[in-house]
């Protein structure tokens, strides 16, 4: 199925207990109107991660509607999602940047990682899904993902949040209250207003003062929050401007374990989509993993931001119960023709630094904890060596950025190297460790079989009698 969609029932919303089928379709005025609420739950995350990595964000806008369509394509219709801005590269880009490298070399260490995910859709294609789970057991991932995310701390503390501490501040502020207090939609995009309310709060002060930002020695420079001088000078229609990729083998290494991240992160999502659609997906993993890849490949080959499957999307259609791929096809066109309004990119890139300062300590932050949400909802234990040891010296290279060098003019470290040691430790620790060790793997709490699903084996996740954990909001039925 491609475009081939069938009618759902008059084409109204589906009565409850009911779904729209992704090879369905509601009538065309109730598709776009689903497809807009798509194109809003992934805009604020699509265009805040390229301008924290440094890239023209109305591009990334652009590139995730065109990425989106192949995405489509590759699965043949059969796994609806939207491919947003991944924020598993941050980290890595700027390792780049801290080490000289410049938007070109940024994209090109990323379309090096695109190539490598679409060739891992390929082996799991190949070979099945237990290869994934295999290589890489949740402890493993948990841990690379969380590195990635807290090594990015000093970025945000020290880059963005002193050009205007007290703008950071109350962004911060603003995002935490706003999360907290609205329920449903507005709570999914709290990012986005805060980067809407920092925005105008920072025009708002320049009309009173300049900000101050202090360097290492105290020496402090006056500056506007907001430069909007760019935006006259953009045209209301045209082409972004595109960048080259160039290659670097050494940064190409900064960037690579953002891969192991993509990879759970595209399983998870597939994982959840077939849940909610009823459909086993499993045997399409595969080409949606190759998807994603190949997506990344297309979208930094003219400088645009590598891709993923976003939950925020997956949250809309749990929300509206409608699972058609028309829906998807709709909010593409609609990011592309964002994307040729090159006065709305210089808006965009006119974002305050320290706006950014705000989210991205909310942001690096909640990454960092989705590594620990994966432990938990595995239950990885701890009290095993095999996982306790190689995983807490990896975190700690990658979080504390530690080098190994080679030469003068090659190193490896931060989340390349924590990365290393988080994934070969593991295994070797495996390989190494007393029988008793071994086998406690199989025997932890809350699963059917110890962590079979981890290791290969058969095996399910069981939760307690008294029902879901009560802090795992994804398993407990809320209004919000």
């Amino acid at each position: 199925m491609a475009f081939g969609w069938k009618l759902y029932g008059d084409g109204k919303t589906p009565p409850l207990g009911e779904a729209v089928a992704p090879d369905e379709r509601l009538s065309w005025p109730l598709t776009v109107g689903i497809g807009a609420q798509h194109v809003v739950a992934m805009f604020g995350a699509t265009f805040v991660f390229p301008l924290i990595m440094g890239l023209d964000a109305n591009l990334a806008i652009m590139m995730s509607g065109i990425a989106t369509i192949i995405f489509l394509l590759i699965v043949q219709g059969k796994v609806p999602s939207y491919l947003g801005t991944s924020a598993a590269f941050v980290g890595g880009v700027a390792a780049v940047r801290a080490q000289g490298g410049d938007s070109s070399d940024v994209v090109g260490a990323i379309l090096v990682s695109g190539i490598v995910l679409a060739l891992v859709g390929l082996l799991i294609q190949a070979a099945g899904v237990t290869v994934v789970n295999r290589v890489l057991p949740p402890a493993v991932t948990g841990a690379v993902v969380l590195l990635i995310g807290f090594n990015l701390a000093p970025v945000a503390a020290g880059l963005y949040w002193p050009q205007d501490q007290w703008v950071a501040l109350a962004t911060m502020a603003f995002v935490i209250l706003v999360s907290l207090a609205l329920r449903g939609f507005w709570a999914r995009i709290s990012i986005l207003l805060g980067l809407l309310f920092g925005y105008l709060l920072s025009l708002l002060l320049d009309t009173f003062s300049q900000a101050v930002t202090y360097d290492a020695a105290g020496v402090g420079t006056a500056h506007d929050r907001v430069d909007l001088s760019g935006v006259g000078d953009a045209a209301w229609f045209g082409l972004p401007e595109l960048t080259a990729p160039s290659f670097s083998v050494n940064f190409a290494l900064l960037v690579l374990p953002a891969v192991i991240a993509l990879v759970a992160e595209n399983a998870g999502h597939v994982k959840a989509v077939g849940e909610m659609t009823k459909r086993d997906l499993d045997p399409v993993l595969g080409r949606a993993v190759f998807a994603d890849g190949a997506a990344t490949v297309v979208a930094t080959s003219v400088g645009g931001s590598p891709t993923t499957t976003y939950a925020e999307n997956i949250g809309v259609m749990a929300a509206t119960r409608v699972y058609s791929t028309a829906a998807y096809y709709v909010a593409a066109l609609v990011a592309i023709m964002l994307g040729l309004v090159p006065k709305f990119g210089a808006i965009v890139n006119a974002t305050p630094g320290a706006v950014l300062g705000g989210i991205t300590v909310v942001l690096y932050g909640m990454i960092g904890l989705l590594g620990a949400k994966i432990w938990k909802e595995n239950r990885v234990d701890f009290a095993n060596p095999i996982n306790l040891v190689p995983l807490a010296a990896g975190i700690i290279i990658g979080i504390g950025d530690v080098q190994l060098r080679f030469s003068s003019e090659y190193s490896i470290g931060g989340i390349a190297l924590g990365t290393i040691v988080a994934v070969v430790g593991w295994h070797v620790a495996r390989m190494l460790a007393p029988a008793e060790m071994k086998a406690s793997l199989y025997q932890e709490g809350g699963f059917a079989a110890g962590t079979g699903p981890a290791l290969g084996a058969a095996g399910s996740h069981n939760t307690d009698p008294g029902g879901p954990d009560p802090s795992d909001v994804d398993r407990v039925n809320r209004t919000r």
